[in-house]
C-alpha cells in the first residue's frame, strides 16, 4: 500500500495530467451534433462552419445529425457526452429555449447542462402571401386579418416551429387573432399558400428564396431587427409593428464542465471560421448573419429567448403533437 508521503509527492504529477491533456486539445476530431436532418439549411451552416473550424483548430471537425424530438436528442446526447471538447452541439432557438415550454418532461434542461461558446449566426423569417393575396405590404396583411375577425388563416411547419411561434408573436403584438394550420413541414404549407388555401406564412428563407424568385409568393416583410443582405427592399416587421425580433439562431455550446482552455480554443476556431469571406457569404446566401457574440453573450440571449417565448407559449396556448 503505498505511503501518504509517496501520494503526496505523486499529486503535482496527477494535477498537472488536465492542463498537459488540454494543451494538446485537439488530438483527434472534434463533432458537431445537428438537431437536424442531413441537406436542410442548418445543415449547410453547421457543415460550412465545421470545414472552415478544422483548418483553424488543425484537426477535422465533422457534423453529425441526430435529428428527432424537437430537437431534444441531440441536446440530450451533448448533455451526456464527456466535457472534453470533442463533442459540440450546434444549438438553436428551439431546443436551446422554447422546447422547455413545449415539452413538460425533458430529461435535460440545457441552460443548466451546456455551457455556450459562442452565436454563429442569427437568421431572420420571412413573411410571404401567395400570389392571390391583395396585400402588396404588411400593413395590408394587418388589415386583412383584423377584417377577417379570426377566419384569416396562417400556415406552419409544424405545431412550435419557428414559424408557428413568429407569426404568434406578430398577431399577439397586434392584438389580432388568426386560425394556425400545422403542416409537416415547410414545403406542403408554401403548396397551400400558393393555391391559396392559407391567407400568409411566416418561414425560413432557404425555404422559400426560390419562390420569391420566381413569383409564386410575395414576400412583405422580415423578421429580423434589421434588413437583410440578399434581399434589402423587403422592410422590416418592425418598420410596421415596433419592437418585433424573431429570428432563428444557430450557437455552438459544450457539456457543463468543459474546461476553460478547451473552450477557449474552440471559440477562437468559431470566430475565425466566422471571419473567412466565404463562409460569410455562403452564411448570407442562406439568410443568416454571421455573429460576434460570446459565451457569455450567448447565454444571456439563451435566457432572454427562453423567457419571452414562454409567454408567447401560454399566451397562444401552444402545444405539440
Amino acid at each position: 500500500m503505498p505511503s501518504r508521503r509517496t501520494l503526496l509527492a505523486a499529486l503535482p504529477a496527477l494535477a498537472a495530467m488536465p492542463a498537459s491533456a488540454q494543451e494538446d486539445f485537439p488530438s483527434r476530431p472534434i463533432r458537431i451534433l445537428l438537431a437536424f436532418a442531413p441537406g436542410g439549411g442548418t445543415d449547410l451552416i453547421a457543415r460550412t462552419l465545421a470545414n472552415a473550424m478544422g483548418p483553424a483548430i488543425g484537426q477535422p471537425v465533422v457534423v453529425e445529425n441526430r435529428p428527432g424530438a424537437g430537437g431534444n436528442i441531440a441536446t440530450e446526447l451533448a448533455a451526456s457526452a464527456r466535457p472534453d471538447g470533442y463533442t459540440v452541439l450546434m444549438g438553436n432557438h428551439g431546443p436551446m429555449s422554447v422546447n422547455v415550454s413545449l415539452f413538460p418532461n425533458m430529461r435535460v434542461d440545457p441552460e443548466r447542462a451546456l455551457e455556450p461558446i459562442g452565436l454563429v449566426a442569427d437568421a431572420p423569417l420571412i413573411v410571404v402571401v401567395g400570389p392571390k393575396s391583395k396585400a402588396q405590404n404588411l400593413q395590408q396583411l394587418l388589415d386583412e386579418v383584423r377584417a377577417g375577425r379570426g377566419a384569416v388563416t396562417y400556415g406552419s411547419a409544424s405545431n412550435g416551429s419557428a414559424s408557428h411561434l413568429a407569426a404568434a408573436l406578430m398577431l399577439q403584438m397586434t392584438g389580432l387573432e388568426a386560425e394556425h394550420v400545422p403542416f409537416r413541414g415547410a414545403a406542403p404549407a408554401l403548396t397551400d399558400l400558393v393555391a391559396g388555401h392559407l391567407h400568409f406564412m411566416i418561414t425560413t428563407l432557404p425555404s422559400v428564396v426560390g419562390m420569391i424568385q420566381g413569383g409564386q409568393v410575395r414576400a412583405l416583410a422580415v423578421t429580423g431587427d434589421s434588413r437583410m443582405t440578399l434581399f434589402p427592399d423587403i422592410p422590416t416587421v418592425a418598420e410596421t409593428v415596433p419592437g418585433y425580433k424573431a429570428t432563428a439562431w444557430y450557437g455552438l455550446l459544450v457539456p457543463r464542465g468543459t474546461p476553460e482552455p478547451v473552450r477557449a480554443k474552440l471559440a477562437s476556431a468559431m470566430r475565425q471560421a466566422l471571419s473567412n469571406p466565404d463562409v460569410v457569404r455562403r452564411l448570407r446566401e442562406e439568410g443568416a448573419e454571421p455573429s460576434t457574440m460570446d459565451g457569455p453573450g450567448f447565454a444571456a440571449l439563451i435566457k432572454w429567448e427562453r423567457e419571452r417565448w414562454a409567454q408567447v407559449v401560454r399566451q397562444a396556448r401552444i402545444t405539440v403533437d
